[in-house]
């Protein structure tokens, strides 16, 4: 909440220049709160949930970071700036995909019953 409290104030402070910045936040927000929810309240399915929601805010997060960040950081300032959009995505995306596939969670409440079995 305190990050999201100030992305929220230094958005406005310098908002025509980082009003991205701010949709960023309140996505990555949305999903980790989504996810958090989901996890304590104990929804249908709420592995898949939870996982996908504490994954993708990460993702918004360290993208909103890059794009902010990248051009100052001494590696990332030589890549150009579709990078900073594209990296966290095109790292994250692959390991959630591995979670959601492989966590024990997530298999247990995607099993379908055998036919026959009692």
């Amino acid at each position: 909440m305190v990050v999201f409290v100030s992305m929220t104030v230094l958005s406005i402070m310098r908002w025509p220049h980082d009003i991205h910045l701010f949709i960023l936040g309140i996505l990555s927000f949305a999903a980790g709160f989504i996810g958090r929810a989901a996890r304590r309240q104990l929804w249908a399915g709420w592995p898949r949930i939870h996982i996908s929601g504490m994954g993708l805010s990460y993702i918004l997060l360290l993208t909103a970071f890059y794009v902010d960040n990248g051009p100052n950081l001494p590696v990332w300032r030589h890549l150009p700036p579709l990078a900073y959009w594209l990296a966290p995505s095109v790292v994250g995306l692959p390991i959630l995909l591995w979670a959601l596939v492989r966590h024990p969670l997530v298999r247990r409440t995607t099993r379908t019953p055998r036919l026959g079995a009692a």
